[in-house]
This record gives structure tokens, C-alpha cells and sequence, in this order.
């Protein structure tokens, strides 16, 4: 996907969401009382921003970050300022995850600042040069504003749902005693319920698109980078997939945070079935390239954060120019 293409589709995508929920919100207008829906509206969005300003020191208790010392991963320091010299980026603080599987995450908030955290396992899995493209990834989303874009876009879903919902329960008690107003609150409400359906499906949509917008931040600013994140993203989701099993119990830790991720690892072991051995990382990746991609996998990607491992790979193969056949 070109990079007109690409920011068009994202904009495209975030007016979509903008214009269906600016529409709705003016038809009701005239069903509901104002200072009821504005109230409601305004505690959700207060909610989601404290939340967001919070969400940083709920991440690092949830994965067990901590900030990395400069003495004990030099090399990853080197990476992290390399990187931001080139781009013109503030340096963000460098943290530390114990999670057990490979990967790597940036967020933050205005009280807690910017931070690109990267597992132990993602370290001791990489090679040096494609932990610098993981990192040229996470400082793409950085860059790119992504926490605040998603945070904004994903209020809105939030909103309608809870508009729904509280509509839905009004109508039940009421519906006995104010019969011309139980059905039509109930209509709103399953209306608003459909439309958070709608909303939830394009925020996933824009989630994806960002993730494309972040491989290509990664393959520009970073020598070779395109190649060294499709090497990065196959051994990371193959590593995953192989490890899958054995994470039952740490399946709702891992995944609460996954849109933040460089890889899904929930989709892992999907991505990775048909993968029976140890490859060495180009053909880890050709083989990865030569999955034909289902209804099923365009189906599965639609309620997913992430692009499918597939079409990640080819996005980025169009950009590094390498034919692996």
C-alpha cells in the first residue's frame, strides 16, 4: 500500500467513524433530553481520559515493567537514541517487560511520558538488527501520535455502547408504566448498540491501518529495515505460536494490552499452524509469504488489532524490494 493510499485510508477511516457518530448524535437529539445524553457522553469521555492518563502505571504493574538500566542494556540504548537522532524524535524512557513471550510495546500518557518497552524474551530471541527494526516500529507509533489517535477513536464506540445500554435498561423499567416511551427507548437503544458494532469494527480497522503506517516508519528510518522487520515479525509470531499452548494462564494478562503490541499473540498460533520446524529466518519468511490467504484469515483479521502476518509481510516486502522465492 502506497503511503498516499495508506494516510488517505486512515483519514478516510477516522472521518467514517467521526461523521456516523456526529449523525446519529443529531438525530437522537430530538428523542432524548439533551443534559441526560451530554451528561452520560461526558462521563464516558471523562472516564476514558482518566484512563488513559492512568493507563501507563496499570500497564507496568500488569507486565511487570521496569524502567531499563542504562549499564545493563547498553546495546538496547544505543538502538533507542540512534533511532530518535535520526527522526528528530525526544527520547523516550526504555523499559523492561516480564512477559513471557516476544515482544514489544510503546504508550504512555502527559503525566507519565512516552515509553518503548521491549520483553526479555524478544532480546534473548532477536538478533541485534532486528530488535532495531522492532524498535523503529514502536517509535513509528510514537511519532505518529497512535495512543492519542486510538484513545480518540476508541472513546467513541465507548460512548455509543453505553448510551445503548442505559437506553435498553430505561425501557425495561419504564416499559410497563410509559408504554409510548419503553418501545421507542428501546429502538434507540438496540440503534446505538448496532452503531457501537459499526464503530468498534472501523477502530479495528484504523488499529490495523496504524500498524501498516508503523512498518513503514520502521523500513525508512532504519538501514535495510524492511527486511529486518520481516525477519523480526516471522520469528516473533513462530516463537509465539510454539509457546502458545503452554500460556493458558497467562493468556488474560498478556492479551488485556495486545492492541499495543508489535504482534497479536493471540492470532500466534493460528498464523503459525502450518509451521511444523525449525527454519532459519529467510525461510521462516518465504514460507510465511507462500501462505495462501482464506476467507477464513479475511474473516479473523476483521476483529483483530493487527494486519494478518501475510499481507504484514508482503506490505513490507513491496518496500524492501526482495524476492523471496
Amino acid at each position: 500500500m502506497g503511503l498516499w493510499k495508506l494516510r488517505l485510508s486512515m483519514l478516510g477511516t477516522l472521518a467514517l467513524i467521526i461523521g456516523i457518530s456526529t449523525l446519529l448524535f443529531t438525530v437522537v437529539l430530538s428523542y432524548i433530553g439533551t443534559l441526560s445524553l451530554f451528561s452520560l457522553i461526558t462521563f464516558v469521555v471523562g472516564f476514558n481520559l482518566i484512563q488513559w492518563l492512568v493507563a501507563p502505571y496499570i500497564i507496568d504493574m500488569m507486565y511487570g515493567v521496569r524502567e531499563a538500566p542504562r549499564e545493563s542494556y547498553p546495546q538496547l540504548y544505543r538502538i533507542v537514541e540512534g533511532i530518535c537522532s535520526r527522526t528528530g524524535l525526544k527520547m523516550p524512557r526504555v523499559m523492561i517487560a516480564s512477559l513471557p513471550v516476544p515482544n514489544a510495546f510503546a504508550y504512555g500518557s502527559p503525566i507519565a511520558g512516552t515509553r518503548v518497552a521491549v520483553t526479555e524474551a524478544l532480546l534473548s530471541t532477536l538478533e541485534e538488527e532486528e530488535v532495531e527494526a522492532v524498535i523503529g516500529h514502536e517509535l513509528g507509533h510514537i511519532k505518529h501520535r497512535d495512543v492519542q489517535v486510538m484513545m480518540f477513536a476508541s472513546v467513541l464506540p465507548a460512548i455509543f455502547y453505553y448510551i445503548g445500554y442505559s437506553l435498553m435498561l430505561s425501557s425495561w423499567y419504564r416499559g410497563g408504566r410509559e408504554e409510548e416511551q419503553g418501545p421507542s427507548a428501546a429502538l434507540l437503544g438496540f440503534l446505538f448498540m448496532a452503531v457501537y458494532w459499526v464503530l468498534t469494527m472501523l477502530v479495528l480497522h484504523l488499529s490495523r491501518l496504524r500498524e501498516y503506517y508503523a512498518d513503514r516508519f520502521s523500513a525508512e528510518n532504519v538501514p535495510d529495515g524492511a527486511r529486518k522487520l520481516m525477519e523480526a515479525l516471522a520469528k516473533i509470531v513462530a516463537f509465539t505460536g510454539r509457546l502458545r499452548p503452554h500460556l493458558a494462564s497467562e493468556g488474560a494478562r498478556v492479551g488485556s494490552f495486545k492492541a499495543l503490541f508489535i504482534s497479536d499473540p493471540d492470532t500466534a498460533d493460528r498464523d503459525l499452524a502450518y509451521l511444523r520446524r525449525y527454519m532459519r529466518d529467510q525461510e521462516l519468511v518465504r514460507q510465511i509469504l507462500s501462505k495462501r490467504i482464506t476467507t477464513a484469515d479475511r474473516i479473523a483479521e476483521l476483529f483483530s488489532t493487527h494486519p494478518n502476518i501475510v499481507k504484514r509481510l508482503r506490505a513490507l516486502q513491496e518496500l524492501a524490494k526482495i524476492a523471496y522465492v
